[in-house]
């Protein structure tokens, strides 16, 4: 009988990505069709890139960057709401001047890859 450590974790590998990580021993793993690799103790999860023995983290496309970089804008802009109406707060002017600068953030020539409005 073949024991299984709980620990004992086993990549998928397909089209040079990780398309799956399932516990299992490696003597089972050795049984699949698929490339498997032993990630016991490695930080990556599916959609990891799988080249010459090492792992890479998946590449954003376009479209993934932009439309992560417009929800962190937004997030941004939620958490500063509360300053709009507070005119006496001491930052009052800093964070409307950061509010314009997120608006602005995905006109910049250089987005999603630019640099991000930084909060007072």
């Amino acid at each position: 009988m073949v024991r299984i450590k709980m620990e004992n974790l086993i990549a998928i590998i397909k089209e040079g990505k990780v398309n799956n990580i399932i516990v299992a021993s490696d003597e089972f793993a050795a049984t699949l069709s698929e490339e498997t690799v032993n990630v016991t103790g490695k930080e990556i999860g599916p959609g990891y890139i799988y080249s010459n023995g090492v792992f890479a983290p998946p590449v954003k496309t376009l479209e993934e960057k932009t439309a992560e970089e417009k929800q962190w804008r937004d997030n941004e802009l939620k958490a500063s709401d509360f300053i709009v109406p507070l005119t006496d707060h001491p930052q009052h002017s800093a964070y409307m001047t950061y509010r314009q600068e997120l608006r602005d953030y995905p006109a910049q020539s250089d987005f999603p890859n630019g640099t991000r409005p930084v909060k007072p």
